[in-house]
């Protein structure tokens, strides 16, 4: 059974600095590209970050400069480090690994809240 959970999300102020962790399991975790997408209230959810299972990265131009994400194949786990954090970047903010034969799998979100 494939799981992916998602923890780090919390309450920041303007400025501040997060990072998320997503833990994964019953996948074959390096195979795989690894997203994070994150969905505001009213919005839709949209693609934060990427990485591959060659290491290649990709942000949206939102937050390019500002957010890094990485990975350990060792444990099974994806990162997103948050920096100069923005009120516009309060969302829930999800994990995703998807591999072009094996299909998708989602975490269940974790909340990131910018405010003063």
């Amino acid at each position: 059974q494939v799981h992916l959970v998602e923890s780090g999300g919390g309450l920041v102020q303007p400025g501040g600095s997060l990072r998320l962790s997503c833990a994964t399991s019953g996948i074959n975790f390096p195979m795989y590209i690894m997203d994070w997408y994150r969905q505001a209230p009213g919005k839709q959810r949209e693609l934060v970050a990427r990485i591959t299972s060659t290491d290649v990265t990709d942000y949206a131009a939102s937050v390019r400069g500002r957010f890094t994400i990485s990975r350990d194949n060792a444990k099974n786990t994806v990162y997103l480090e948050m920096n100069s954090l923005k009120l516009d970047d309060t969302a829930v903010y999800y994990c995703n690994a998807n591999h072009y034969l094996r299909g998708e799998h989602w975490g269940q979100g974790t909340q990131v809240t910018v405010s003063s």
